[in-house]
């Protein structure tokens, strides 16, 4: 490991104390930390029973997910190193508060709070949460993202319900309207580090185009930056811990619009756009398409956001529609799915799978494990749905949510040090092809494996519902891997992707699925300094020298 990938264990992940027996323990190396975590898992998948057919099995996965995490071959999010296993290998308990599954009776709908913070740990990273019109429920939330980014994880909500200040109230008077809310979360978030000391509060607010306050919440953030450059040109430090930026609102935030096929016609088209009072229904401004869209590409390029959510596109890719729509994303939008769903991630390190071979005539050709790379993923994909149970959530809903439907976000990291070796241009058909195949290779197979636990354990119990959209979205998925660009992919790359959409599908319509979603895309931003990552994620490099400053 680099002394960089070290630091990160040491400084973020160590449990510094804790009991082992009678003595008092603390982590000292790596071999500690993923023996605690992986060790954990196995058990957990022991006692939940039809994950392992034999013992030699459990063992074999353990001792497998355990060379994947200690080689850097993979990693999962920061919860995970953070909060699993403190209880079941060193007794630590913590306060009790979180809700999670109770299963000890399977067949009920039972969700139980839960008396310490680690015997049912927060693993996930990724959280969305509804937000209702009610003043209660507002704070409610703050209470529930407070829980959340004390454990390390991050949330994101739409706050489309929430009346404007163009609306009354029930008793009388007119409402402070949604952006006067939105600088409360602000606040709260901005007086909360995420997992302890190393991580900021990560939140997401999103907002359909339709909303009345729309136009200040476009505005928001690029009018607060002028505020505070203004105050650094007076002399005020300008690093974003500084109080030039502590000064200014939304700075504990991204922020995204929802923006529907509809909207994007009437830009086209140069029509008119009109927002909707939230407690009548009726009409409260008609607006110029065009010019809204303006207004939000300015603030954009002013500040970085508000970000873009293709609402319609997203929701046509939906697994369960069946049971709600898909309204808002966690802080990095890589996770999309119901209200008060939660996701736990992981990432493979995609340059763990190059191959270096030396052909006939002496010259040195790198080619890509497929095998490799599909037992790694798989590794993950098994570990990530023990978790699930395992696991503990801010609510109730949250806790049973979580059980019924089982989303989960396998995903890779360093794709852009791959291309790099690889002697391929990251902007390139060829870039494009690569990127694709191993996507879909990592999607397929991932789901593949999902409909395989599924013959085992069962479906996820949304699933009945929402049979008939699960599959048309797996054929669609199914149709992309065989559009991949055959005259840019290598051959066996392309073939692999094919291959594992047609057992994905195949056995899905056989035997269902267990999960209702399997992959996403990360930024792997502390995992992947953690597995020594040139890049993260999908992004290219951005620059041959970085500076990472926590």
């Amino acid at each position: 490991w680099s002394q960089l990938a070290t630091d990160i264990v040491i400084s973020k992940y160590f449990r510094k104390a804790g009991i082992r027996g009678d003595k008092n323990v603390g982590e000292r190396s790596v071999r500690d930390v993923v023996h605690r975590i992986a060790h954990t898992i196995r058990v957990a998948g022991d006692r939940f029973g039809g994950y392992f057919a034999s013992k030699a099995e459990a063992d074999a996965f353990e001792a497998e997910l355990s060379f994947l995490l200690v080689n850097q071959y993979g990693a999962f999010n920061s919860p995970v190193w953070f909060n699993c296993g403190l209880f079941h290998e060193y007794g630590i308990t913590g306060s009790g508060g979180n809700w999670a599954w109770d299963s000890s009776q399977p067949k009920a709908s039972n969700v139980i709070e839960t008396k310490n913070a680690y015997e049912r740990p927060q693993c996930s990273a990724c959280f969305i949460q509804s937000v209702q019109d009610d003043l209660m429920a507002m704070y409610d939330l703050i209470k529930s993202e407070a829980r959340l980014f004390k454990y390390g994880s991050g949330t994101g909500s739409n706050f489309s319900n929430i009346r404007g200040k163009q609306e009354k109230l029930s008793g009388g008077g007119t409402s402070s309207g949604l952006m006067s809310f939105l600088e409360v979360f602000d606040r709260a978030a901005g007086a909360t580090k995420s997992g302890g000391t190393t991580r900021r509060a990560a939140k997401m607010v999103c907002l359909d185009m339709d909303h009345p306050e729309i136009q200040d919440f476009i505005n928001w953030k690029v009018r607060e930056e002028r505020k505070a450059q203004a105050l650094i040109a007076q002399g005020y430090p300008s690093d974003f811990n500084g109080e030039a930026y502590h000064t200014v609102s939304g700075q504990n935030s991204n922020n995204s619009i929802r923006v529907t096929d509809e909207f994007m016609r009437a830009v086209e088209a140069g029509g008119k756009w009109q927002t909707i009072m939230r407690t009548t229904g009726e009409v409260c401004e008609t607006l110029d398409a065009k010019s809204l869209w303006r207004q939000l590409a300015e603030a954009a390029w002013g500040c970085a956001d508000p970000g873009v959510q293709y609402d319609s596109t997203i929701n046509r890719w939906h697994t369960c529609p069946n049971s709600g729509k898909i309204n808002a994303s966690n802080p990095c939008s890589e996770y999309m799915f119901l209200d008060d769903t939660a996701c736990n991630l992981s990432s493979v390190n995609l340059t763990k799978f190059l191959v270096d071979t030396t052909t006939e005539d002496g010259k040195s050709t790198l080619s890509f494990d497929v095998e490799g790379y599909r037992h790694a993923c798989r590794v993950f994909f098994v570990a990530q749905e023990i978790l699930v149970d395992l696991s503990s959530y801010p609510t109730k809903n949250i806790a049973k949510n979580s059980h019924d439907y089982r989303p989960l976000g396998l995903g890779y990291a360093n794709l852009g040090s791959m291309l790099m070796q690889m002697g391929v241009a990251y902007d390139s058909d060829e870039g494009r092809a690569i990127a694709a195949a191993l996507t879909a290779i990592m999607c397929g197979h991932a789901y593949k494996a999902s409909a395989e636990m599924a013959a085992s354990k069962g479906t996820f119990v949304g699933f009945a519902k929402n049979r008939e959209p699960m599959l048309r979205v797996m054929n669609l998925h199914r149709e992309a891997a065989y559009a991949i660009n055959r005259d840019a992919c290598p051959g066996d790359l392309y073939k692999a992707a094919c291959e594992d959409w047609d057992l994905a599908v195949k056995l899905g319509e056989q035997h269902g699925y267990r999960n209702a979603q399997a992959t996403v895309l990360a930024p792997t931003g502390t995992i992947g300094l953690l597995m020594d990552c040139d890049t993260t994620g999908v992004e290219p490099d951005f620059a041959l020298v970085k500076f990472k400053k926590l």
